[in-house]
């Protein structure tokens, strides 16, 4: 596996972790549907919301923006996904899309989580 496939796994599994200890269930990681991909699934009990959490690790956030790889095309793409999910598990529920960063190595990783990080982009027809 490349190094950055090991380093994403690794920041993948502490943004599990650390969804679990704020109260979140973990339903799936890496759902997939044909290319596109979510990284984590979550759901806080009692509640009818599905959290689409998009992961971004790096080693450092010197001068990089981890949320600059968050860009339309991304964006369009988990919302494909996540209308797939829904579809396919026939769910009803609303949708919140979530980011975590995580920023270093997994000994000493900087993990910072934000809710509702975007909005589908709306379609307008003419």
């Amino acid at each position: 596996m490349a190094t950055h496939n090991t380093l994403g796994s690794q920041g993948e599994q502490l943004a599990c972790e650390f969804l679990i200890k704020q109260g979140f269930i973990v339903r799936e990681m890496n759902w997939r549907l044909n290319h596109l991909e979510i990284d984590i699934v979550a759901q806080r009990p009692g509640e009818n919301l599905l959290h689409i959490v998009e992961v971004k690790t790096r080693t450092s956030d010197e001068h990089y923006d981890p949320m600059s790889a968050i860009n339309r095309k991304k964006i369009l793409n988990l919302v494909n996904a996540a209308n797939g999910y829904v579809h396919h598990y026939q769910l009803r529920m609303g949708i919140q899309y979530d980011v975590i960063l995580v920023v270093g190595r997994p000994e000493n990783a900087k993990i910072t989580y934000i809710p509702r990080a975007f909005q589908p982009p709306l379609r307008t027809y003419r």
